[in-house]
């Protein structure tokens, strides 16, 4: 979707388990990879996450999943998780917008540490009062980027 107040594209994550929702601000080129993978328009060339997701398989990797790590002043950091061909654990330093662009690629899932969470409540004004947390659970499961790609400008 659009923030009415600046034009920019948003990313509105949900939880699968709550009604919390995590928007985070992210480019216009980002924005339109991720609407167009949600949309399953194939592009005729392939977009960068593309080349990504198509060089992590070719090297016999996996994208395990993503992960929102961290909010810091007003930035959010992400991680992609991969496993090596012989099973090691990779972890490649992201950009929320470009981990979940190949998390929407490679069909794997989002998840946004809890910190994220409560920082982002402090600093996004929110009319989400009383919202349940789960209990002992250090990260959350995201299940897609909702809005419709439509609001999107392409």
């Amino acid at each position: 979707m659009m923030d009415p107040n600046s034009g920019t594209p948003i990313i509105i994550l949900k939880d699968v388990n709550s009604d919390t929702m995590l928007p985070i601000w992210v480019g216009a080129y980002e924005a339109n990879a991720i609407a167009l993978e949600i949309e399953k328009i194939a592009p005729q060339r392939p977009m960068t996450h593309d080349l990504l997701r198509n060089l992590i398989v070719e090297m016999g990797a996996s994208v395990e999943r993503v992960v929102v790590t961290e909010l810091r002043d007003n930035t959010f950091f992400a991680v992609i998780e991969l496993r090596s061909s012989d099973g090691s654990p990779m972890m490649l330093d992201s950009r929320p917008s470009d981990a979940i662009a190949l998390a929407l690629r490679a069909d794997c899932p989002i998840f946004v540490d809890m910190e994220v969470i409560r920082a982002s409540r402090n600093t996004v004004a929110s009319g989400e009062e009383g919202i349940e947390e789960s209990e002992g659970t250090e990260e959350e499961e995201w299940p897609d980027v909702i809005g419709e790609a439509g609001d999107l400008p392409m």
